[in-house]
């Protein structure tokens, strides 16, 4: 196996030396956050910061095995989409995958740790304060809004848009970050048209499935006016909106 394929994006001589190969950055240990069949999610502190390693053992699951992007690779490609849209993500160090034997891969990616923030849905389950902030939640939905709208208008879905993977902190003015989006893509071609749409509402369903529990129906319908761009509801947005509220019935 060769490193040909190992990328750094590393800032600092300390992040060079941590994560230099593909197999140093692999058998790198730390704090496992997680562990599957399919990938390992380790934390290690490097001079002082703490990175995050996703180390993929399959390609990925049904046709990702044998056809199409790894899934690794959908992770940091799509990660790397999303700055290039300037949504605030997570900063990439170091990324690759190799080819061991019999078409294996093996894939890393390596992301520096955001401090001071949370994701959405862990706020929700701790009963935070802030949830309950009307300045916060709307500063929150404008910026979360403005992203969403962002993706769909490049034809671009996240694929998993649920609460766990939105990072944003206390702060009234917080940044609000996406992240984790291996199922993302974009869907340019017309032929994709159909299914761009409904990949469109299931990254809105997805951010509904617990804004409905979290949520006042106006601060939802407020999300959807600003990702819109509406200022009163016509009858196409009611549709729209019946879509995205059906869409998981008979799913669970």
């Amino acid at each position: 196996m060769t490193d040909s394929d190992w990328h750094l994006c590393a800032e600092t001589e300390a992040e060079r030396q941590a994560f230099p190969t593909l197999l140093t950055t692999w058998t790198s240990r730390g704090e496992e956050i997680n562990d599957n069949l399919m990938s390992r999610l380790t934390k290690l502190e490097v001079a002082g910061k703490h990175y995050y390693i996703k180390a993929y053992k399959k390609r990925g699951k049904s046709f990702r095995r044998f056809f199409d992007r790894s899934r690794i690779r959908s992770e940091w490609e799509n990660l790397f989409h999303l700055k290039e849209m300037n949504i605030p993500t997570l900063r990439i160090v170091a990324y690759g995958e190799e080819t061991l034997f019999c078409g294996k891969r093996m894939g890393a990616m390596v992301t520096e740790e955001l401090t001071g923030v949370q994701d959405l849905a862990a706020i929700y389950r701790k009963g935070a304060a802030v949830l309950q902030q009307k300045n916060w939640v709307n500063h929150v939905i404008d910026r979360l809004s403005v992203h969403v709208r962002t993706m769909h208008q490049q034809k671009f879905v996240h694929g998993d848009l649920k609460w766990r993977n939105i990072l944003v902190n206390s702060s009234e003015d917080t940044e609000v970050y996406i992240f984790d989006c291996p199922l993302g893509r974009q869907l340019k071609s017309p032929f994709w048209a159909k299914y761009f749409e409904r990949c469109v509402v299931k990254d809105l369903a997805c951010l509904d499935k617990m804004a409905k529990q979290a949520l006042s129906r106006t601060q939802r319908l407020k999300f959807y006016f600003k990702y819109a761009g509406l200022v009163k509801l016509n009858p196409e947005a009611k549709a729209n909106i019946r879509k995205i509220l059906s869409f998981f019935e008979g799913r669970e």
